[in-house]
């Protein structure tokens, strides 16, 4: 089924927010979890790599219980919203949820080790292998390392098991 949150290759952003907001009020209230949200809606089509153009923020008395177990819960119900918006994979990440700002410090540390690992490679010319990780949190780490100098990206392994690699593009010493 095609999503009528996209007309010619872009999110009717205003549309899909106030949709996310009835899939959020009737999951609330089947749940009774007791949290509040605030959506923000960017005025730009296009916004900086990585920023979301949607983004729902949670807060109160069970913001524990989204983000306990790395986030289970949080990383599940933007899940259902992605799908109940009849979104494509490519279009995923237009949308994030987020909780106390749980999401926005784990995209940072992500960042963080992608520059750390990057370096260690430059230095010692041998690939660095993180451990699997969500399609979301490699592709973060490939536009981090885009422009960076004298390293590649490359995602390896399938299913669960799929990582992301550093590898060194400068060429080995001769032996």
């Amino acid at each position: 089924m095609k999503s009528e949150f996209i007309r010619e290759g872009k999110l009717e952003r205003e549309a899909a927010a106030e949709e996310i907001r009835r899939y959020l009020d009737l999951f609330l209230r089947e749940t009774q979890l007791d949290v509040q949200y605030e959506i923000t809606v960017s005025k730009e089509a296009a916004t900086p790599s990585g920023e979301p153009q949607i983004a729902i923020d949670f807060r109160g008395p069970d913001e524990a219980v989204l983000i306990e177990r790395q986030a289970d819960l949080l990383l599940s119900i933007e899940h259902i919203a992605l799908r109940w918006l009849h979104l494509e994979p490519e279009y995923f990440d237009l949308i994030r949820f987020d909780c106390s700002g749980f999401r926005a410090l784990r995209l940072e540390e992500l960042k963080l080790s992608a520059r750390v690992a990057a370096q260690r490679v430059r230095e010692t010319n041998e690939p660095f292998h993180f451990n699997p990780m969500p399609a979301r949190d490699r592709r973060l780490i490939h536009l981090e390392l885009t422009n960076a100098q004298g390293v590649r990206t490359n995602s390896e392994g399938v299913g669960e098991r799929r990582h992301l690699v550093i590898y060194s593009t400068a060429k080995p010493p001769k032996r």
